[in-house]
């Protein structure tokens, strides 16, 4: 698989432009940002990312509702999704694999090695 696009969706603000950063000057991805599931679904709508990296722990729709949300939809069903989450008891993990993620990235991350985690749980180049 290749990555030229990724969405990066998180409430928090520097957690976004840590990520953008990285994601731009490490990856030599396009990134695209959302702070919100719901600006998320509507993004997707005009532009269809590589892959998404989504927070798990947002206001009003989380991780999980967002993901539920995009593979309800024959248009975005196909597109990787990867968790962040600082949750990361091995049993949390599990249920989020369970759902259907490409993976989950454990907060904080190190922003020099997130493209690699990213290209390593998609195998992708």
């Amino acid at each position: 698989m290749k990555i030229d696009k990724v969405l990066m969706v998180d409430d928090d603000d520097y957690i976004r432009k840590i990520a953008e950063i990285s994601l731009k000057k490490v990856g030599k991805w396009q990134v695209s940002l959302a702070k919100s599931g719901h600006d998320a679904l509507a993004m997707v709508q005009n532009e269809t990312p590589d892959v998404i990296l989504m927070d798990v722990t947002m206001p009003e729709m989380d991780g999980p509702a967002t993901f539920a949300r995009l593979q309800a939809s024959p248009s975005t069903s196909g597109i990787p999704v990867i968790f962040m989450t600082g949750h990361v008891m091995a049993e949390e993990v599990e249920s989020y694999r369970k759902l259907g993620v490409a993976g989950v990235i454990n907060k904080p991350f190190d922003p020099m090695k997130l493209p690699q985690e990213i290209r390593r749980l998609l195998n992708a180049e």
